[in-house]
């Protein structure tokens, strides 16, 4: 680890952030807001703008303009490339060159990251098969559609598979740069950058503090689409019920393997994880609205007690259903 006067080894220096048009402002913005300012006693990392659609300028989907002085020549002198984002929707595919640019850049050994909807850039590269990956919770389900070989971890803020990165959505970014520096340069300096940035250093918890995981709306044209929305939604009413993946197939009235394929293809997940993520989204709600003891909000959401609610609670929220209370919630005097 560095010392606070100390410039760390260099691991990487040369910084490609590749923009495309009509894509979010605020995370196009943050690998530069991360790695473009000089700051004392940290690496000056040396950031290049660059135009994934092969144009000198792009054009947020808020009509603001940004300049991309470097073209993808730059992405094959880079030691980092990252994808801040992509347009929305994201299954538009990516220009061939781009794709081309960063295969090239991982194949020669550089670091590939995708933040947010930049996971879907990565993923069309075909740089994500076979591994896990995270991207923005609402389109988690859309990136495991598109790229089945992807294992999508919907509630993880990044993921590390050593020299290729995804994050969550938005402030999801964040997290992944800061994590790069501190495993490249150590703690010292992800937390004298989180301290300019005035941002937590290293955030517990995943995407499931602070997103709802919505139940699939019925599909128009297709009677199993609209039969699985309405099944779930039906769930989601009854948590204090004993639920089950054979129970929400019956109900759905489809066969175990109809249900499972269709509930994966509409949510990126398995039925008994989406169920335990709305058990503990159900917990997180009447922690945050109610003074209800953490005992009966554990037999709310279809937990047997407090003390079977816990451990999935801290897994998926990152800490205790006491210590989000006391953040979120109505009385932080209650017990967890």
């Amino acid at each position: 680890m560095a010392g606070a006067n100390s410039i760390p080894a260099m691991t990487f220096h040369r910084v490609a952030v590749v923009l495309f048009d009509r894509t979010p402002m605020f995370e196009s913005a943050v690998p530069i807001s991360v790695f473009g300012e000089d700051r004392p006693g940290l690496p000056p990392f040396d950031v290049r703008v660059v135009g994934g659609d092969g144009g000198s300028e792009v054009r947020t989907n808020a009509g603001v303009r940004l300049a991309t002085p470097h073209g993808l020549d730059a992405v094959a002198g880079s030691d980092l490339v990252i994808v801040p984002t992509y347009r929305r929707p994201p299954d538009e595919p990516p220009p061939v060159p781009a794709l081309d640019a960063l295969r090239a850049a991982h194949e020669r050994g550089a670091i590939v990251a995708g933040l947010c909807l930049g996971t879907f850039v990565l993923a069309a590269a075909g740089l994500l098969g076979n591994r896990a990956a995270s991207t923005h919770w609402a389109y988690a389900g859309l990136l495991a559609r598109l790229h089945p070989d992807v294992s999508v971890r919907a509630d993880d803020l990044y993921v590390d598979e050593g020299r290729i990165l995804t994050s969550a959505g938005s402030a999801g970014g964040i997290d992944l740069c800061l994590h790069l520096v501190r495993r490249e340069f150590g703690a010292d300096a992800a937390t004298a950058i989180a301290r300019r940035m005035v941002v937590a250093p290293h955030r517990s918890g995943g995407q499931a503090q602070f997103v709802e995981h919505p139940v699939p709306g019925p599909a128009a044209g297709d009677p199993l689409g609209a039969a699985l929305g309405a099944t779930l939604d039906w769930a989601v009413r009854h948590l204090d019920r004993p639920l089950g993946a054979d129970a929400l197939a019956a109900r759905a009235l489809m066969s175990r393997r109809t249900f499972d394929r269709r509930f994966r293809e509409a949510t990126g997940t398995s039925p008994a994880r989406w169920l335990l993520h709305q058990r503990v989204l159900h917990a997180q709600r009447l922690l945050e609205t109610s003074d209800l003891p953490v005992e009966q909000v554990a037999r709310r959401c279809g937990f047997a007690s407090a003390v079977a609610l816990r451990p999935h609670f801290r897994r998926l929220v990152g800490v205790s259903p006491a210590a989000y209370r006391q953040s979120f919630g109505w009385n932080p005097s209650v017990d967890g």
